[in-house]
């Protein structure tokens, strides 16, 4: 049964001019530690590919958080929310902390999509109730 559905388009212009505004600040804000360590690496190579990473993830998130209905408030946080990818390329929605507890203890189970192209990114998520 679908518990909630989520959706965000991020204009990655946005993202970028918030980046160059507070720097490293707002990547660390919004992204897990495992996340971080793939953003700088992106970003080393191709400075664009690092920002639309970050996109990519702000808009995962933000999608999961109208999906489960809480928004950005406790116990959802924008480090307790990861976005990584299965071998196979899948994005997949693995949480921590607080917000996993809460997640498990609804019985929930959530399905993400994100994509990007120059100046977007956008994502899609479905949560279930099992």
């Amino acid at each position: 049964m679908i518990f909630g559905i989520g959706t965000d388009i991020c204009d990655v212009r946005r993202i970028q001019a918030t980046f160059e505004r507070q720097g490293e600040r707002f990547a660390s804000k919004v992204l897990s530690d495992a996340e971080f360590a793939v953003w700088q690496k992106r970003s080393a190579r191709w400075p664009q590919r690092g920002l639309r990473f970050l996109a990519t993830r702000f808009s995962a998130k933000e999608a999961f958080s109208k999906a489960i209905g809480l928004g950005m408030r406790m116990p959802m946080t924008w480090r307790l929310c990861e976005i990584t990818n299965l071998p196979s390329g899948q994005p997949v929605i693995v949480l921590h902390g607080e917000l996993k507890a809460w997640f498990e203890a609804q019985g929930l189970r959530a399905h993400v999509t994100v994509t990007d192209e120059t100046d977007y990114a956008a994502s899609f998520v479905v949560v279930e109730r099992d």
